[in-house]
């Protein structure tokens, strides 16, 4: 004796038997889901052989539930509802459209404008993607996304960039010297760099290799002389402030005529080919489709800029 196995429920019969609740007509609902009317008509019956309980009121001549099929009904809504949220939100991430990307970045950045007007458009085109953005020194970052913890940067090159890791310029900006207001040059529009040679320079608390420190000595170096590096400051906004209180000189990105703070005036350099450039850092290999999402929205705004 064969036992005929029991036909199993699927999405397919749900959706059939919402599309005819809905339509209230057999013939309305067959032409809304693609199907011949027979194949609808046998599909409710097998629906009913899988729950075990007619669902329509069949001495009814429309289409009437019974108290089995209200409740599936509302049920079966709830669950087609939940399917085609998920299915949402599996093809957002599949398009990078979805997800979550941290994202580290140096306080010059944000002075810059360009990580504020990048983030911003971003967040208006990807709605749903999670974006966690954290200040970060760019050593510690070259270092997180080369380990995974961090996955985007905006940095201030120069730095040592680990394997693995790619770097693109979006942005280079001119060199400005930062001059406390009583300077003998801060009425000037532009000043000569060589004029400043016995100054004292303050830069970031970085090597001499790395980010504005290198900057300085590379800008000094081609005026022709070497710089007096002292003190160090641990950001730009307490270099502007040791600079306005007579500490010493600095050069910095011409975005950050932003930070306006009495007593200090910044002025353009003169005959000067050093720039500040604002690269973003991501790892070459990556695999997340939002964050390859981000490197493509950032290289494009990089090419329209």
């Amino acid at each position: 004796m064969s036992v005929q196995r029991a036909a199993s429920l699927e999405l397919r019969h749900l959706r059939y038997f919402v599309a005819l609740v809905e339509e209230r007509n057999f013939e309305r609902a067959a032409a809304k889901l693609g199907i011949a009317q027979p194949g609808l008509s046998q599909q409710i019956a097998n629906l009913e052989a899988i729950v075990g309980t007619p669902l329509l009121d069949r001495r009814k001549r429309a289409v009437q539930l019974t108290p089995p099929g209200e409740l599936l009904f509302e049920e079966a809504s709830k669950i087609l509802e939940q399917t085609n949220a998920a299915l949402g939100a599996l093809r957002r991430i599949g398009r990078g459209e979805s997800g979550r990307i941290s994202i580290g970045y140096v306080a010059s950045a944000a002075y810059s404008g360009m990580l504020i007007k990048t983030i911003t458009g971003f967040r208006q085109s990807h709605p749903h993607v999670d974006l966690q953005l954290v200040e970060m020194e760019m050593r510690l970052q070259m270092q997180q996304i080369a380990e995974g913890a961090l996955d985007f940067g905006y940095i201030r090159p120069p730095v040592t960039i680990p394997e693995g890791i790619a770097t693109t310029v979006v942005l280079r900006e001119p060199l400005h010297v930062a001059l406390p207001e009583v300077h003998r040059l801060a009425s000037k529009s532009r000043v000569d760099l060589a004029e400043l040679s016995n100054e004292t320079f303050i830069t970031p608390r970085q090597p001499s290799d790395v980010g504005f420190h290198a900057n300085t000595i590379a800008a000094c170096n081609e005026a022709g002389f070497q710089p007096d590096i002292s003190p160090l400051g641990r950001d730009f906004t307490t270099i502007a402030s040791m600079v306005a209180v007579g500490l010493g000189i600095a050069l910095v990105p011409k975005s950050l005529n932003c930070l306006q703070l009495p007593a200090i005036r910044y002025i353009a350099l003169l005959n000067n080919r050093v720039t500040s450039d604002l690269a973003i850092a991501y790892r070459k290999t990556e695999t997340s489709p939002p964050v390859r999402t981000f490197i493509a929205h950032n290289m494009k705004k990089q090419q329209a800029s």
